[in-house]
Formats: structure tokens, sequence, C-alpha cells
């Protein structure tokens, strides 16, 4: 059987990190996870779902030092895969990989703009280094058309790139009246308070602050906000400037596959169960997952932007109405729903088309590309139609779902195979010499995002 290693920049809460973790639920080879930085929420687990984690205590965009060590941890682990996710993970995994011998190497780009990666202002120097890199890979995959076409804009040639979008287990998130009572029991708000609700980085790209001035325009609504980042203190003071700080729900991190562990917080499919209408105010998305998940939730969604939606007909996701940017117009569609009030709806077509068992047969339908001769699980089902899109690329078959085994977990080290490398050392306080070596190249993004909630990305 296949053996991959998957490489990752950080497993803080973030939609990347969820949607790895979720992924390798429904994939039928061995997978361990190795993250550059921050073993956070996403780390503990992925460790719960039987998937071995390793920490490499990388200490910045500049760590030449991780290299060498990131080189013999996959010669010891003998993988005849290795799967890069983000930026800074896809410029030194690929690089490391090559150097260790492993031929198959996988890419995902998980959140490409048109003027920024991973909510970072992109430049020349970032997208240099970015195909420089992509070159030492075996195929690139994106999680959108929109992505898709962003990579091809810059030089990716389209046999390189494949699309496999993003995915959700819809059943977590079908709308049941007694998760919503019990939700706005514990978030402290009435059975007929009119509740707006948005998901994501609380990070200036997602422009939430728009969000917060519609909702506090609307006597009596209530904006549940579960999400966590660097903007989190100005939408708290954006909110009592406009008096609205008792309407303003900022929920923090949520989990987006469960409750919490104390079992009295909700996750974000309760929270979706406790909203009337899902709000997405950023002008830039990859895919848009927060979207789908709402209206897997059975909640009229308004969008400004979602690949995940806007590159399908309208008939896959009718409860989804596409806004501006104005505040005003978000204020005006607000109150119309308020006026109808509350209404679930069916979830849409657009919902079985991202179910996660989907993307993960489109995903090993790539490595099948990249691992001549071998098969990292079994055959994928026959092909459904393809959805309307461009042609000439590389883009994998869409098989029929299918129940898949969820990944075997565990130390991956075999009977008579090297010893897996251990632990790296805690790394050296900032400042110290071997703290940051230069490079001689333009910078990755910076630091790994800070913990966010999953969805949204």
């Amino acid at each position: 059987m296949v053996k991959a290693l998957h490489i990752i920049t950080g497993l803080g809460v973030g939609g990347a990190e969820q949607q790895l973790r979720l992924l390798l639920r429904h994939m039928p080879m061995r997978c361990d996870v190795l993250t550059l930085t921050n073993p956070g929420p996403v780390a503990e687990g992925l460790r719960a779902d039987g998937v071995r984690v390793v920490h490499l205590a990388m200490k910045g965009n500049r760590d030449l030092v991780a290299l060498p060590r990131l080189v013999r941890f996959i010669r010891r682990g003998r993988y005849d895969l290795v799967h890069t996710h983000l930026y800074r993970a896809c410029l030194y995994g690929r690089l490391a990989a090559r150097l260790a011998g492993v031929r198959a190497v996988v890419a995902t780009e998980h959140s490409l703009g048109a003027a920024e990666i991973e909510g970072r202002p992109l430049s020349g120097g970032v997208r240099a280094l970015y195909l420089a890199g992509e070159r030492l890979g075996s195929a690139t995959v994106a999680v959108s058309e929109t992505v898709a076409a962003r990579l091809e804009a810059w030089g990716v040639p389209p046999g390189r790139v494949h699309v496999v979008p993003n995915g959700i287990e819809a059943a977590r998130f079908r709308f049941d009246e007694g998760v919503r009572r019990s939700a706005r029991a514990r978030t402290g708000l009435s059975e007929r308070a009119f509740v707006v609700g948005g998901v994501g980085r609380l990070v200036p790209g997602k422009r939430f602050d728009v969000l917060v001035r519609a909702v506090a325009a609307l006597p009596g609504a209530h904006l549940l906000l579960a999400g966590d980042g660097p903007e989190r203190s100005a939408l708290r003071r954006l909110a009592g400037e406009l008096g609205a700080q008792g309407r303003i729900h900022l929920l923090g991190e949520r989990d987006p596959l469960g409750d919490g562990a104390d079992g009295g917080t909700p996750g974000v499919a309760a929270l979706l169960a406790a909203m009337d209408v899902f709000v997405s105010p950023s002008r830039e998305e990859a895919f848009g997952l927060a979207v789908v998940e709402a209206l897997a939730a059975g909640l009229p969604v308004l969008h400004v932007t979602c690949p995940a939606i806007d590159d399908l007909p309208q008939a896959q996701a009718p409860g989804a109405r596409r806004i501006g940017t104005g505040t005003q117009e978000l204020v005006a569609a607000l109150r119309g729903h308020m006026e109808v009030g509350a209404r679930r709806l069916p979830q849409p077509p657009v919902v079985r088309r991202y179910d996660i068992a989907r993307s993960a047969e489109r995903l090993l339908a790539v490595y099948d590309t990249v691992l001549p001769g071998r098969s990292p699980g079994p055959a994928p089902g026959p092909e459904l139609p393809r959805p309307a899109g461009r042609d000439g690329r590389g883009t994998a078959p869409e098989p029929a779902p299918r129940a898949l085994p969820a990944a075997p977990g565990g130390d991956p080290a075999e009977p008579g195979s090297p010893a897996p490398e251990p632990a790296p050392r805690t790394p050296a306080a900032p400042g110290s010499p071997a703290s940051e070596p230069a490079l001689h190249m333009p910078a990755a993004p910076g630091p790994p995002r800070s913990p966010a909630v999953t969805s949204g990305e």
C-alpha cells in the first residue's frame, strides 16, 4: 500500500488545515502529517483520528536549517508520495521531497486570490518563487476552477493543474430544530431573535466590519460571528461605537467537526442551525467553504464572491444570492430577510457535488497520475457528467461518491524499516545566531496564519 506524507505550514484552526483532516478520514492509505510550525488544535484532532503528526519546529520563512531535517525525515519514512499544503510548506516540501528521492510530489493551492495569497499581498518575487517551486512537483491541485485559472495565468502548464474541490460532510450540517433551540439557549439568544451569521478568520480581507455595520443598522438583529484573528479587538470596538455591543457576538474559534470538548460550546454546525441568514462579505475567496456549509444547513446566503458556486449554474445553489460590496446594499438585503422571517431551505444540489468522499476520490485519481504502476487505493467508480468549465486541462475525473475506509493511524514505522526521526529540539530563542539564517531569495508570505475558524477559507 502507498505511504504518503502530508506537509503543511501549520495546524491552527483554519480552512486548509481542517480540510486536510477531513480528507484523511476518507483516504484508503497510510498517511502521516508533518507541520512546519504551530501544531495547534487541528494537530490534536488529527491525532485523535489516529494520524501520526510530527512538528518540525521551523522558526521562520528563512529557517534553512529546517530543510535538511525535513529531507532526512522523508528519507527515513520511505514515503512513496509527498503532498504539500500552503505556501511555505509547498516551497520547502517540494524541494525536500526531491532531495529525498521522492518523485511523486503533489501540492494543493488552497488560498490563491487575484491579488493575495493566504491573505497576504502578492508580489513579483512571491510569484516567481512559487513558480520555481511548482516545477519541482508532479501535479498541482486547485480547490476551484477559479484558482486553476489563476495558476494557469501565472504560467503553470495546464496539464499539471487538477481541480479537486474542497468537501464537506453534508449530514453534519443538516438542520435540526432541537439543535437550533439548544444552540440559541447556549449563546443567550431568544427563540424569536433574528440572527445573522458569519464564519471565518477575523482578518481585513474578510471584511467583517461591513457585516458588523449592517447588523448594527438593523434594530433587534443579532450577529453570531465564529472565528478569531487580529481584527477581533477592532470589531469589538466598532460594535461599541455603533451602540450594538449587546447584539454583536464575537464567539472566537469554533470546531467545524462538532461541539467543543466541554460539550457546552456549540460548534460551527450548531451555530449554523441557530442562524436565520448567512453572510460572506469577503471580496476574494479561493473556494468559499463556509458558504457551502451554510447551504448544507438550509440557510439563505448572501455573498460577495464564492467560486464554489459562482463557477456553477444558479440552479445548483438557489438559496444563494450574490450582492455588491456596499454596506447599504447588505442592510437592504438583510432587512428583506428580517421582514420575511426565519425559513429553512432544502439542501441544494451543490451540497452533494461537494461531498468530501467525492473530493477524496478525485484526489486519489490525481495520485494515480503521479504514481505510475501503483494504485493508492480502490479503483474509482464510474465517472459522472463533468460540470461546465474550461477544457484542455488535467482535471481529474469526477467519480461517483462511495464509502472509503478511514486512514489507518499510529506510528508509521514498519518492521525492518529505519526508525523515524526523533522530534526536533526546541527552537533557538528569537534573535539568537541560529534562529534566522539568511535566505537570498524573495521572502514567502509572512509567519503562519493566526489560529482561526475552519470555514471561510
